[in-house]
């Protein structure tokens, strides 16, 4: 009995990664970073949960959020090396947001990894998708 139960969760449990929506943007793209055009600049965090906790409206202190964060001047370039479907759930809104593991490929910041929202990365112009969805 013990193990029919853990089968039936195991199986639910797939089934739910299954119909999950992959992410917008591909590892392996190439983007450039720019957030809103009021404020342009993009926070490049040190870590996915303390990205996914302040997009929820969780944080202890400004102090807490720059002691994790780099501030990427808007157009910084990038390649993404990791993504989650939808992870961030912003406080004020109903809609999820993919978080986005990037290497940051020019700049100041050459070199560094961090996490930003996929409304955050944006793919290069003129790259062009192969059928694996990589940019060439």
């Amino acid at each position: 009995m013990l193990a029919a139960s853990l089968a039936l969760v195991a199986l639910a449990t797939t089934a739910h990664v299954a119909k999950a929506a992959p992410c917008a943007i591909g590892i392996g793209w190439k983007v450039i970073l720019a957030s809103d055009a009021v404020d342009p600049d993009v926070f490049l965090w040190d870590s996915r949960a303390r990205l996914i906790d302040y997009t929820a409206g969780r944080w202890s202190s400004t102090r807490a959020i720059f002691a994790h964060t780099l501030l990427a001047p808007s157009g910084t370039e990038a390649i993404v090396v990791a993504c989650t479907a939808g992870a961030a759930h912003p406080k004020y809104t109903t809609s999820e947001q993919d978080v986005v593991g990037v290497r940051i490929t020019r700049g100041q910041f050459k070199g560094r990894y961090g996490w930003v929202l996929a409304s955050d990365a944006h793919p290069s112009p003129g790259s062009r998708r192969s059928p694996t969805g990589l940019l060439q």
